[in-house]
């Protein structure tokens, strides 16, 4: 089985190939412009039309653009199985949705909805509900998305139920908007130190460090601060539109 190999988009999206599947993360393939009221600064490293069949669209919700766009959705409903929170599965027809602990089997892999926080108690319940996920399959290391989490603790109780993650993609960016206040909705650097260090025997493949203007953390921020974190030995720094294979 080929486990597993990356191809970096932009934003939160990553192309996954993973035990024989393919899979992507919170797509956005949208031109750069306004979406919403975020703005979009950099276009897709792979267009749609040049992806591959998608088995799997990993969704850590539906409902912020920059998680998922409009192009983003027609790749996710394109996909043989779209997952989603049970909240973004109401609203778009022909997605699937998991609450945290729920399992679905898809082929030869299993995938697990975990928990998330969009923001700190308070501002989460406003920004609206949010998982991640654990891919696991025979044979290969198991992996964790966290979705747009950003508190340590959410994420270091993931580790503690899971502690057989060999590949963690972390959202960071520390992204910030006005009207939730000024702590970030994403991991920043320190927090996401500090889960790194809760699942110490995985790589390490930050996303979600670019091409939105709110993103306060930015790719350099970011792979600087992780590096000066004690983590550089496990960091995965994905080059946009690059297939990278990995060995956790």
């Amino acid at each position: 089985m080929d486990c597993p190999q990356l191809t970096y988009i932009g934003g939160p999206t990553v192309l996954m190939r993973y035990a024989g599947l393919t899979f992507v993360t919170d797509p956005t393939f949208d031109p750069p412009g306004d979406h919403g009221g975020l703005v979009k600064t950099h276009g897709p490293g792979v267009e749609p039309g040049d992806l591959p069949p998608i088995d799997v669209a990993l969704i850590s919700h539906d409902h912020h653009p920059d998680n998922l766009d409009d192009a983003g959705r027609e790749v996710a409903l394109g996909a043989a199985l779209a997952l989603t929170t049970t909240a973004g599965a109401a609203r778009v027809p022909g997605l699937v949705g998991l609450d945290p602990g729920d399992t679905i089997a898809h082929g030869p892999v299993t995938i697990t909805a975990v928990a998330a926080l969009h923001g700190p108690p308070g501002v989460a319940e406003q920004t609206g509900p949010v998982i991640g996920f654990i891919v696991r399959a025979a044979d290969c290391p198991a992996v964790y998305f966290s979705g747009d989490n950003s508190e340590v603790s959410v994420a270091s109780a993931v580790a503690a139920a899971h502690p057989d993650v060999r590949l963690a993609i972390l959202c960071m960016g520390a992204a910030r908007v006005a009207t939730r206040g000024p702590d970030p909705l994403t991991l920043d650097v320190a927090r996401a130190v500090a889960v790194a260090k809760a699942f110490p025997d995985a790589l390490v493949v930050p996303v979600h460090v670019e091409d939105w203007a709110h993103f306060s953390e930015d790719r350099e921020t970011s792979m600087a601060g992780l590096r000066d974190g004690g983590v550089g030995q496990r960091l995965v720094d994905l080059q946009r539109g690059v297939p990278t294979v990995l060995e956790p």
